[in-house]
């Protein structure tokens, strides 16, 4: 995907569109395809563009906000778990197991810790569970 400043040679409406390649901008323009949504001329052209250049700073900038971004959402899923789910600790599989063959069992939704070969071993037994990021958080 390419971004180009188009300006109508009409209205001198500057404005900007994606297109999938530099090589499709021609083709829609040599079909005239491309008009201007101010006052619909066919008279557009590309402008001068600068492309934008990250610094250090801003890359480093972006990336933890980023993360922090990420970090929130986990966040809120862990709270949500917490609230509705019951914590079984180590005894995930076992409890798991517990629900998945005895049907009457009433507590269906829990959450723990498991080691990847009980992880692999529940699913290979039909029983479906999910591998959920956890971050430890002194305020969560």
């Amino acid at each position: 995907m390419i971004k180009y400043k188009l300006i109508c040679k009409d209205c001198n409406l500057s404005f900007d569109s994606w297109f999938a390649s530099s090589y499709e901008y021609e083709k829609l323009k040599k079909k005239k395809f491309l008009n201007c949504h101010n006052c619909n001329s066919k008279k557009i052209e590309k402008t001068l563009m600068a492309p934008k250049i990250l610094n250090k700073t801003e890359k480093i900038d972006e990336k933890k906000i980023k993360f922090y971004q990420i970090n929130k959402k986990i966040k809120e899923y862990q709270k949500f778990i917490k609230k509705n789910f019951k914590y079984v600790g180590k005894n995930f599989a076992y409890e798991a197991r517990s629900i998945h063959y005895d049907k009457k069992k009433e507590e269906k939704r829990i959450y723990g810790t498991a080691s990847n070969d009980e992880i692999k071993e529940l699913k290979e037994e039909g029983i479906e569970t999910e591998l959920i990021p956890w971050v430890e958080d002194k305020n969560n």
